[in-house]
């Protein structure tokens, strides 16, 4: 059975924050933030005896923890300055924390995997004045230069070298390792729909597949695109989790697109949720990218100042959401009888 979770872009929880989880339904925790974790800022890598601390913690509240975050491969990594390679050295050191912690999915960032300056951002406002993040290809007015081939290759061989440690590790310690798409997927992003696809080519283990992004995905393609990756992913078992989000308009077709309320976007959540139960999906499907609705805060990060990413306290925003959600599954349950 599907479960729900939610995004914390910290890592000490308050006890209001996870009664409030509890009492809404969250079933899960997903860790957002690779630098949030003891021991990353101090020695590169999480503390074991922390990150257990936190398990224990949460499930005392009825939670669990579903997904983390390893610290991020930058620009050095990438770039291949002197002494970058201690970044990876670290990022494996953390799978194998949160393995011995018994943390089955982990995701890694890589620097340079969005090209938001192709887009210009804006407030986007819905029914009833609900604030939610737009993108527009058109409103971007500022010149720009995007990587040559030879550039976005070179940008490859460094993602491929990491993942040649990071997946035999995940394979040593049963974690799953989880790709999010490029958000924005403006044209030749890493991450868009050629190059995710590329990901589960090149490593075609069973513990590389993807944090499936609806929203983002149906920013390049609709409905259509989000329906068939599904089956396409899915049937394979290499969909770890999903971010459960509706948006309006894609970049091909309308040149822009705009978060959205999970009732008030352009796709049918509850046909992706069918799509993902016939495929035999049984992980947890995750609020993300909340409008915010009257009452709620503005999230911390500027780049993401008029969406929340990350779980805040007392949000009607990720209560409607998860509210609806909790909806939606138990019609799933009641239709297939």
């Amino acid at each position: 059975m599907m479960k729900v979770s939610v995004t914390t872009t910290k890592f000490d929880l308050t006890d209001a924050e996870l009664r409030q989880m509890c009492q809404l339904g969250v079933d899960c925790v997903d860790f957002g933030t690779g630098s949030s974790f003891p021991g990353v800022k101090e020695q590169g890598f999480p503390d074991l005896d922390a990150v257990l601390k936190m398990k224990k913690r949460v499930r005392s509240f009825g939670l669990d923890a579903n997904r983390v975050t390893l610290p991020d491969l930058s620009e050095r990594f990438m770039n291949e300055d002197d002494e970058s390679e201690l970044e990876l050295e670290n990022s494996v050191k953390a799978i194998k924390v949160f393995g011995e912690a018994g943390i089955k999915i982990v995701r890694q960032r890589f620097a340079g995997d969005t090209y938001n300056y192709m887009t210009k951002s804006y407030q986007a406002r819905q029914r009833g004045g609900a604030i939610a993040r737009g993108e527009s290809l058109g409103f971007q007015k500022e010149p720009y230069v995007t990587p040559t081939l030879e550039e976005h290759e070179k940008w490859w061989s460094r993602f491929r070298a990491a993942y040649a440690d990071l997946v035999p590790a995940c394979e040593d310690y049963d974690v799953n390792l989880g790709m999010h798409p490029s958000d924005s997927p403006n044209h030749d992003t890493p991450f868009g729909g050629l190059g995710y696809r590329r990901i589960m080519d090149e490593f075609p283990s069973k513990n590389v597949g993807y944090i499936y992004c609806v929203g983002t995905r149906a920013e390049e393609g609709g409905s259509p695109l989000v329906l068939n990756e599904i089956n396409q992913y899915g049937r394979k078992d290499r969909i770890f989790l999903v971010h459960f989000r509706n948006v309006r308009g894609s970049l091909p077709t309308a040149g822009a697109f705009e978060e959205a309320l999970l009732d008030d976007g352009d796709m049918n959540m509850y046909k992706i949720l069918l799509e993902l139960r016939k495929v035999g999906y049984n992980g947890c499907l995750n609020p993300d990218h909340v409008p915010m609705m009257e009452g709620d805060n503005p999230d911390l990060d500027g780049n993401w100042a008029h969406s929340n990413i990350g779980w805040s306290y007392g949000s009607v925003g990720f209560a409607y959401s998860i509210g609806y959600i909790k909806a939606l599954l138990a019609a799933l349950v009641e239709f297939e009888g």
